[in-house]
């Protein structure tokens, strides 16, 4: 990802210099605010959408501030409808309520102080129809129901509590498999093998048949075919050559955070792990210490991106942000970050300059996304999520949510389409190039396939 932008830096010496008192206050405002409109995603049945902006100059003594939006006017303004904002920050997030399906909308950000009202950009978007009967089709990959750790063909296989699933550009498809201490690599055949680990926890690197593990949860593949691992347990990140010789990429093995370059590095229950487009770049869901980090691939030198190790909800440039347990990572297209963040039912989105903000959800929101534990893009931009309500879902390329298969609350193992698939905690999701999804369920120690 690029350097922090130059208006990045520019607020943060606001922030710094104690201008970031973003209070409603009585002081006089010199400067009229101006925004930045965040992506708008809508829900299944095209009556809600949940948005955001954040102020870029303007930041102190500003009275009211959120989104205003129009079916007509195509610069919207406060003499239309508004969404308003009752948080103090200079970046919020606002959800709208009672739209009107198939319908194009006009929305932008704004913000009051007493020099004036500024307005972001204007998002066009349109609404979709109710697509809440669409969903997938579920059924079995790999594993029969029981736990066990053992290699074969579809059903004849078993595993333990898999927990992240990744896939390669050959279409296989690898799997941390928890309590196994393993990683297991399935042919798009069905076929599954070891690729890594001995079925017993503990620490050692070297070739795939001796190696150990502690509880791996995260999995991401390079072109070249290596494996990157969130060793959860052992606090480290860990790396499978395609000929399946296991080294440590970066950590010290014990609970803690620093940054640094291999060993000198430390992380708090690493979970998930994404890699940028060049294979240069992985970034690591450091869950223990609320942080998102960057381990550069080449050299394991390890730095912070985002968050402030403080546990909590709250939007803001890089360490001003604070996570709540990150639990799953991917990347768009565009080298943006998302997270999956489990103790705010939300997804956060990371930019280019660093800037983190929602994307969808919120702390309370559990019909939205309750617990998301994981996240994959597919080639064509879709963004799927697991949540411990036990859903599928999908954000597709115009930014609408669905639900594609599961019932919410409800466990259990049956395969079939939509709400009459049912998962025990789904942990992990990825799907392949040919637009197949792949689900690590945890709780029925198999590996489901969505389509």
């Amino acid at each position: 990802m690029k350097k922090i932008s130059t208006l990045v830096n520019l607020l943060l010496l606001i922030v710094v210099a104690g201008i970031s008192a973003c209070t409603k206050g009585t002081n006089t405002a010199t400067t009229i605010p101006t925004l930045v409109t965040v992506d708008v995603v809508t829900d299944n049945k095209g009556t809600t959408a949940y948005t955001g902006g954040f102020v870029t100059s303007g930041v102190s003594n500003y009275s009211a501030y959120g989104v205003c939006y129009s079916t007509t006017n195509q610069e919207p303004t406060i003499a239309d409808t508004k969404a308003t904002e009752n948080v103090v920050s200079y970046i919020f997030s606002n959800t709208l309520t009672g739209l009107s399906p198939n319908t194009v909308y006009y929305l932008r950000a704004y913000a009051t102080n007493s020099a004036g009202t500024g307005y972001g950009n204007t998002i066009k978007f349109t609404t979709g129809g109710d697509v809440s009967g669409v969903f997938a089709q579920v059924s079995t990959f790999a594993g029969n129901g029981a736990a066990g750790f053992a290699n074969g063909t579809g059903t004849a296989a078993s595993f333990n509590a898999p927990t992240g699933v990744a896939t390669d550009a050959s279409g296989n498809i690898y799997v941390a498999d928890a309590s196994n201490s393993s990683i297991r690599k399935i042919t798009p055949a069905g076929v599954v093998t070891t690729l890594a680990g001995t079925g017993v926890l503990g620490y050692q690197d070297g070739p795939g048949a001796t190696a150990q593990f502690y509880s791996p949860s995260g999995l991401a593949v390079d072109a070249a075919g290596n494996v990157y691992v969130a060793d959860r347990g052992n606090h480290l990140i860990r790396k499978i050559t395609a000929t399946g010789v296991v080294s440590t990429l970066a950590g010290s093995g014990s609970v803690n955070y620093n940054d640094g370059t291999g060993a000198g590095a430390s992380f708090n229950t690493p979970t998930a792990v994404a890699l940028d487009a060049s294979g240069a770049n992985l970034y690591v869901a450091d869950l223990g210490n609320n942080l998102i980090r960057k381990v550069t691939t080449a050299t394991g030198a390890v730095s912070t991106i985002a968050g402030s190790r403080t546990q909590g909800f709250k939007n803001g440039i890089s360490t001003e942000a604070n996570f709540n347990k990150p639990s799953g990572i991917a990347l768009d297209a565009a080298g943006n970050i998302y997270v999956a963040e489990a103790g705010s039912n939300v997804i956060r989105k990371i930019t280019s300059d660093f800037l983190v903000n929602v994307y969808v959800g919120g702390p309370g929101a559990t019909t939205v996304v309750a617990a998301p534990t994981s996240l994959s893009f597919d080639a064509a931009g879709n963004l799927y999520i697991t949540d411990k309500n036990g859903r599928i879902l999908k954000i597709n390329t115009q930014k609408q949510l669905t639900v594609l298969a599961g019932t919410s609350g409800t466990n259990g193992s049956t395969n079939g389409s939509g709400s009459t698939a049912l998962f025990n905690n789904p942990s992990g999701i990825a799907a392949d190039a040919q637009g197949n999804v792949y689900v690590a369920d945890a709780g029925n120690n198999l590996i489901r396939k969505v389509k």
